[in-house]
Formats: C-alpha cells, sequence, structure tokens
C-alpha cells in the first residue's frame, strides 16, 4: 500500500516534471514543481514511518493496518492541500501550453486525413440509404430508434477519428 501510495504521487507529478524541465518555467510551474518536492518529502516520511509499523513483528496485521491507517489520516490535509494546490495551476499551464498551438491547423490537418474523409464520407451514405429504405418514412417507432442508433453510432465513429487525429497532431505539435 505505501509503496502504491508513493508510486502514485510520483505518477501524478512525472508529466508535470518532464516538462518542466524542458522549458523554462512559468510561476504556476515553480510553484506546482516546489509543492510537488515537498509533497514527495512528506510522502517519503510516510513510507518510512509505514514501513516501520509494517516490520513491527510484535503487532497482528489488524494491528498494523489499524496504525498505518491512523498515521495516513494525518498526512490526508497534505494530500489534500497539494491536489489543491496543483488543481489552482494546472489550468494557467494548459492556457499557456494551448497557446502556442494553431488549432485551425491542426483541425485542418485532422480532416484531411484519409481515416477522417472515409467517415465523413460514410456517414451521408449511410443516411441516404436509410432513407431510400423508407423507414423513415414508414414512421415506424422500432424502426426510427434504430435507424437513429446507427446514425449515431456512425457520427461518434466519425467524430471518435477526428478527435483522436486532433490530438495526435497536438501531440507532436508539442513536441515540436
Amino acid at each position: 500500500m505505501i509503496r502504491a501510495l508513493s508510486l502514485a504521487a510520483a505518477l501524478a507529478v512525472l508529466p508535470l516534471s518532464a516538462a518542466l524541465a524542458d522549458e523554462s518555467q512559468t510561476a504556476s510551474e515553480a510553484a506546482i514543481e516546489a509543492a510537488a518536492e515537498a509533497f514527495e518529502a512528506r510522502m517519503e516520511a510516510f513510507g518510512e514511518r509505514a514501513e516501520a509499523i509494517s516490520d513491527d513483528e510484535s503487532l497482528t496485521e489488524a494491528q498494523r493496518e489499524a496504525r498505518i491507517a491512523a498515521i495516513w489520516t494525518e498526512y490526508q490535509p497534505e494530500v489534500a492541500a497539494f491536489t489543491a494546490e496543483v488543481s489552482r495551476h494546472a489550468g494557467q499551464i494548459a492556457q499557456e501550453a494551448l497557446a502556442n498551438i494553431d488549432v485551425e491547423a491542426l483541425v485542418a490537418d485532422a480532416l484531411n486525413d484519409p481515416e477522417v474523409q472515409e467517415a465523413l464520407r460514410t456517414a451521408p451514405v449511410l443516411a441516404q440509404g436509410m432513407v431510400t429504405n423508407g423507414a423513415w418514412a414508414a414512421n415506424d417507432p422500432e424502426q426510427m430508434v434504430t435507424y437513429g442508433l446507427i446514425a449515431q453510432y456512425a457520427l461518434d465513429q466519425a467524430s471518435d477519428v477526428v478527435v483522436a487525429d486532433v490530438a495526435e497532431a497536438a501531440d507532436e505539435a508539442n513536441e515540436d
């Protein structure tokens, strides 16, 4: 449990640390890094205390768990404070990162992707097939629901491809 908590804390800060190492820091990034360092030190202290309890063979398993849970309650306010600090600055960091991205170019690039083009071509063909089938004209409620679900599925598939391509293009733009 102790190592899992330490790993979770480290993983939460890792993307920020990697990003911060590449560029000069903004005030928000510096604040998060300072909070992360303090939080990491406190989590190490918790880990040491919890390991000492875990290694105490004079205690039963239930006693060990109870004592570790008790010391964890001491650290919960610090976990909450760290989370609040990261949340307070995360929006600013995201805004700064997005300021350097040309969203229109990313969308244009994503829309030129062959998979996206195919998805955009497929949706109208599917809709035309449903109209010519007559189910829409028959006004059968069950058929309307079925074709509505099929149309929604086709639109969702096209949307997923566009979103994935935009995210990939954004990642590539951030790497440059």
